[in-house]
This record gives C-alpha cells, sequence and structure tokens, in this order.
C-alpha cells in the first residue's frame, strides 16, 4: 500500500526555491509596506528588485504547495507504522535539520546581525525545540511558523492512530469541513473588511494559535490525505466532493493571503489574486495524475526514480530553514564585495543548496544516528526495528481497495 511518487521530490524543491525567490526578490523589499518583518532584517542588504515583483510575489504559494504533499506523504508513513514508530519517525526527520538550521542561523545573527544577542536567545529555544511561541513573539526565523502547523498535523495523526478507530478517511473528512468552514467564514469576513483591518486578520490568522489549530491550511493537509488514497483505490463520490471541497477551501485561503498583499503593497497593485492559484491548483493537478497513474500501474514493476530526485527532496527541508536569514547574509555579503544585487542573489541560492546538500547527505545522518541511540538507551527501544502491524488507520483503505492493490 506504500505510494511514494517521485514526482514529489522535483515538486517540493520547486516550492522551497518559489518560496526563497518570494522572501529575498519581494519581500525583503516589499515588507516597508507592511510592517516590521524578522530576524532578517539585522543582515539583509539594502537592495530592492522591483522589476521581478510580477513573477516573484507569488511564490509564498509554495507552502501551500507544501502541505499538500505533507499531507500525502504523513498519510503514506502512518498506513505501514505503529503510532509510536510514526512519532520516532517524525522526530528523527524533524528536529536534526532544524537543530542544524537553527544553530546556523543564531549564528549568523549573532555574528552579523546588528539586533542585541538577547534578543534571539527564546527565539532560538522555541526553534530548537519546535515549541510555537504565542501570538506576541518574534520567531528566530519568519519561515518556522510553518512548523507549527505541520507539527499541529503530525500530532494529529498520531492522536488518530492510537484511538484505533479513527482511519485516514475519517481524518480527512474532519480536516476537510473543519477548515472549509473557518476559510468560508474568513473569505466573507474579508468582503467586509477595510483594507486598515486586513493586516491584522491576516497575522492572527497566519500565525499562531491559527496556524497550531489547522483553521486556515487543514484543507490542504485534507487534500494530500484524499490524494494518498486516490493513489491506492477510485474515490466514492462522496468523497469526490470532499476534494471539491478541499479544493474551493483551500483556494479561498490563498484568495485571501494575495488580496492582502495585492492590497498592502503598492508595487503590485495591478497583478491578479488568480496567478497563486493557479500555480497552487497546477501542483495540485500534477499531484494527482501522478497518484492515478500510481494506481493503474499497481502490480507493474516500474524503473527505480533517479537518485538526485530523491537528493533533491531532502535537500527541501534544510533549504527551507535556512534561505531567509542566513540566505540575506550571503548576498549581502556579495554585495558588499562589489557583485550585483540580481547575481548575488542566484549565486547565494546556489550556495545554499550546496550547503543545504552538506547537511542533508552528512550531518543529519549523523545526528539522527546519535538521536536514536540515545533513544534506543534511555527508552529501552530495540536497536533494530521490529515487524510491524498495520495499523487501524489502513482500514479506510482496505475498504475499497480494487482487486490488483489488494493482492
Amino acid at each position: 500500500m506504500k505510494s511514494h511518487l517521485p514526482l514529489l521530490d522535483p515538486l517540493r524543491f520547486a516550492a522551497a526555491l518559489g518560496v526563497a525567490i518570494f522572501h529575498q526578490m519581494f519581500w525583503s523589499w516589499a515588507w516597508v509596506s507592511v510592517g516590521v518583518p524578522g530576524f532578517e532584517r539585522h543582515v539583509a542588504a539594502d537592495v530592492l528588485y522591483p522589476s521581478a515583483a510580477s513573477y516573484s510575489w507569488f511564490g509564498w504559494v509554495g507552502v501551500e504547495i507544501f502541505f499538500v504533499i505533507s499531507g500525502f506523504v504523513i498519510a503514506n508513513s502512518a498506513i505501514q507504522s505503529s503510532p509510536g514508530a510514526f512519532l520516532l519517525g517524525r522526530a528523527l526527520r524533524l528536529y536534526p535539520a532544524v537543530w542544524v538550521c537553527a544553530t546556523a542561523t543564531l549564528l549568523v545573527l549573532l555574528m552579523f546581525g546588528s539586533g542585541p544577542a538577547s534578543e534571539f536567545i527564546l527565539p532560538y529555544i522555541h526553534a530548537m525545540l519546535m515549541v510555537p511561541k504565542g501570538v506576541i513573539g518574534d520567531w528566530l526565523d519568519e519561515v518556522y511558523w510553518t512548523l507549527a502547523a505541520e507539527m499541529a498535523f503530525y500530532g494529529l495523526v498520531f492522536c488518530a492512530m492510537l484511538t484505533k478507530e479513527i482511519t485516514l478517511r475519517h481524518l480527512a473528512f474532519g480536516l476537510t469541513i473543519y477548515s472549509a468552514i473557518f476559510n468560508a467564514v474568513a473569505l466573507a469576513v474579508l468582503s467586509c473588511t477595510t483594507p486598515s483591518d486586513l493586516p491584522y486578520l491576516v497575522i492572527l490568522m497566519f500565525r499562531v494559535p491559527c496556524a497550531a489549530f489547522l483553521l486556515t491550511h487543514g484543507c490542504f493537509f485534507a487534500l494530500g490525505i484524499w490524494l494518498f488514497i486516490l493513489s491506492n483505490r477510485q474515490l466514492t463520490a462522496l468523497e469526490q466532493v470532499a476534494v471539491a471541497v478541499t479544493c474551493l477551501s483551500g483556494a479561498a485561503e490563498i484568495y485571501f493571503f494575495a488580496s492582502f498583499l495585492l492590497t498592502s503593497v503598492p508595487a503590485i497593485a495591478d497583478q491578479s489574486a488568480l496567478v497563486p492559484i493557479m500555480v497552487w491548483a497546477a501542483a495540485v493537478l500534477l499531484i494527482a495524475l501522478a497518484a492515478i497513474r500510481k494506481r493503474q500501474s499497481a502490480g507493474i514493476a516500474s524503473p527505480e526514480a533517479p537518485a538526485y530526485l530523491r537528493t533533491l527532496g531532502l535537500i527541501t527541508y534544510p533549504l527551507y530553514l535556512t534561505h531567509n536569514v542566513i540566505g540575506a547574509a550571503i548576498i549581502r555579503a556579495l554585495i558588499d564585495a562589489g557583485v550585483d544585487a540580481t547575481s548575488a542573489l542566484w549565486i547565494a541560492l546556489g550556495m545554499l543548496v550546496l550547503v543545504c546538500w552538506f547537511i542533508c547527505a552528512k550531518i543529519e545522518p549523523a545526528v539522527r544516528s546519535a538521536l536514536l541511540q540515545v533513544v534506543a538507551r534511555f527508552a529501552k527501544l530495540p536497536q533494530k526495528r521490529p515487524a510491524l502491524r498495520r495499523p487501524v488507520l489502513a482500514r479506510g483503505l482496505r475498504l475499497r481497495l480494487p482487486v490488483a492493490v489488494a493482492r
């Protein structure tokens, strides 16, 4: 029942690259129209890229693509794990990269930042523990807000696995309805909101507690689960309706944030909120087509995906965590050395990709191995993972698997 799609690796790398371009080519100068940015202001160069606004302003939609992919990948992981193995696997996947990248970010801020060192300590602790900071306070790096949503989703899946009654199908239905209601209300509020009130509503919706409650973003995780189910069997009519609802809900959330940017930043006032929706929809369509193709080719041996595609997928996570603050510092250093702003951006991104490859290929495995040894020693876990029974979460799939897959 495992449904790995090779497409997901390059797709999430492209999404991470889009987010990086958004932060460095657009948000690095456009934030002044909205409010104070995060700690990247301490290390960023004073450069503008207004000519790139038309193709860089919507790169943030890569986050919504991430969440859909995460729903798919986590469903795939949960379906073949026990609750304990699932939780340990998620911890081993997330914490090593966060520890390495957060520490590197802190060092960059301490060495090159203009703010007081004490300003970075508490955000650093929050980042290392992946503990949401609340509405008040700063993230070590603004991109870490998405980890609150990811952790909430992982916790929800873990709790569902513990119940031994809630299936992936139940979870997808719950998130679909829950998030769709909130996004529908948010869209209604948006239609009655003045531009001066919009920034406050966006901050409330896209930061804790709403990020951790999956109010706005739950639909994306739900859609990922539906796509995973689609990769194993045909969807029922009711499930197809649920997919349509998640797509409409996701489009509403994207439209909300796009409207906020278009209203707040004069440089892109002539752009359309439909652009990020279309980019996101295209990514979802690619995943859906790949899922259907995977189901239809069940039982047929397929060639192994090239190793470099998997490497791109592994690079994505540290790239996402480092591109903002550390990327801004590299760009500043290059500009101070006489490199033009555009070249500095692309050189910095290339350097980050190489550094992140080293992190995921060398540093992360070492940290993960050490962490696993500590857990095994103090929790008295076996060094070798025992054979695990398929959890009850799989029932929602097994009930309607086609014969070829069921075999």
